[in-house]
């Protein structure tokens, strides 16, 4: 197969978005519009990719997650205006995908649909079309009356006859790029609106005596745009549903896939159950066997096998094997929690590492430390790891056990088995075994409350 380019078109403001930031970075499930359309370019294999900015363009370039190059377009003068500006990536060789920065239901494997169609028919251009009940808006695919494409016309531009067709052009094509290059030599802004239409390449084309193709996608969905926020919450719908559906049949289970928010990036394991208005959230990594939720949020996490995380936020951190997480529980990023560990509800955790077989039941504290081994926290501990200028870490080693209403002030260790008692804030090292007390004496005043009330 020779070399394939994509180019993206994303200069557009998006006035009817009603918006503050331009149009192709607005996000579905955590990911801007613009990116979901480079991804289906790299998953069809196509690793160079020409963004054309415009509209607040330093913004859009920083919310862009990929590797791509970017040509500016300065006057927004059509579709064929912009690829215009991208002229200077074109490679004369091989083919060019031209593609919308808004357009985030695409697949790849549409794309690579669109590149052997074009290559198999040996054709100069193919546009993808779908058809709907309702074309106002869209462009026409008129053909012969053999079927064959005669040409693509514009909806302000089309007679009323070609109104009434309901095969629509998606804007999305497949060009040779040679044909592509000299094409955009001849293409003039000769229309009702004055601007260099993409689709007029394609009569330019024909008239050179170059082929064009056709290929129709049944899932019109694929070529839906995005031009205001009730079509952004949509697409959204339409998105979770796809990614939804293809984690149960790989084997994940979900309680009510409607109310399951999940990341395109999400990797998850046979037979964990995820329960409803639960978020899960960039490249998490779940295993086998867990229960998720209800009233989660992971983000950016690994979690391993049969972990069971309820009614808790975990962001940016590891969580091993057979360790419950929850309820209310907060996992805050750089956290490393080990094996069978039991996190409990109103526990946070902060860049920590946690030893297998720990239990941190209620109502604790735990930031900048490291953990050991089968440590047991009363309720009511906290790490007191930050003096008002900097942070310090405090290590607790295997088998130790924190007295409830504990503060460790860091740096501190506490050592291999030794106890605090409960109420005690501990300032210096607790060595192997020995027991913690930092605390004044009880002391009883007879009578005090009659003489004061």
């Amino acid at each position: 197969m020779s070399k394939v380019q994509a180019i993206i078109l994303a200069a557009g403001g998006g006035t009817r978005m009603k918006s503050n930031k331009p149009k192709v970075i607005h996000e579905i499930l955590k990911k801007t519009l613009v990116d979901y359309v480079i991804e289906s370019a790299k998953e069809a294999s196509i690793e160079d990719v020409c963004v054309v900015v415009g509209h607040q363009s330093e913004v859009v370039e920083a919310a862009i997650s990929h590797e791509v190059v970017y040509a500016k377009q300065t006057e927004l003068l059509g579709t064929g205006h912009a690829v215009m500006m991208a002229e200077d990536f074109l490679d004369v060789e091989g083919k060019t995908l031209v593609l919308f920065g808004d357009t985030p239901l695409i697949t790849s494997d549409t794309l690579k649909a669109m590149i052997e169609h074009c290559e198999t028919t040996k054709s100069d251009v193919v546009v993808l079309s779908t058809r709907v009940e309702n074309p106002s808006g869209y462009g026409r695919i008129i053909r012969d009356e053999d079927g064959q494409f005669l040409k693509s016309v514009e909806h302000k531009d089309a007679s009323e006859q070609e109104k009434m067709v309901c095969e629509i052009n998606s804007g999305m094509y497949c060009f040779d790029s040679k044909a592509l290059k000299s094409a955009l030599s001849q293409l003039t802004n000769d229309n009702a609106q004055g601007e260099y239409y993409l689709p007029d390449t394609m009569k330019i084309i024909m008239d050179m005596g170059g082929k064009v193709e056709v290929l129709v996608t049944e899932e019109s969905d694929e070529i839906l745009g995005i031009n205001t926020k009730v079509q952004l919450a949509e697409a959204g719908l339409i998105m979770q549903r796809r990614i939804n559906e293809r984690l149960m049949l790989e084997g994940v289970i979900m309680v009510h896939p409607d109310q399951c928010y999940i990341s395109k990036n999400a990797v998850i394991g046979l037979d964990t159950e995820i329960y409803p208005n639960t978020f899960i959230e960039g490249h998490t990594k779940i295993g086998e066997g867990c229960i998720i939720g209800p009233n989660t949020k992971i983000v950016d996490c690994e979690l391993g096998d049969r972990v069971h995380i309820e009614q808790s936020t975990a962001l940016m951190s590891k969580i091993s094997h057979d360790t419950t997480v929850g309820p209310y529980a907060y996992i805050r990023p750089n956290s490393n929690i080990g094996q069978n560990i039991k996190i409990g509800d109103f526990v946070e955790i902060k860049n920590a590492s946690i030893g297998d077989g720990t239990k941190v039941s209620h109502l604790t504290y735990i930031g900048d430390a490291d953990v050991g081994k089968n440590v047991n926290f009363g309720c009511g501990t906290v790490v007191v790891n930050y003096d008002g200028q900097k942070k310090y870490r405090t290590t607790i080693e295997d088998e130790a056990f924190i007295g409830c209403n504990t503060n460790l002030v860091s740096p501190v260790t506490v050592h291999h088995r030794a106890y605090t008692a409960a109420g005690s804030t501990i300032t210096h090292d607790v060595p192997e075994s020995a027991l913690g007390i930092a605390r004044t004496r009880q002391t009883n005043i007879e009578d005090w409350a009659k003489r004061n009330r």
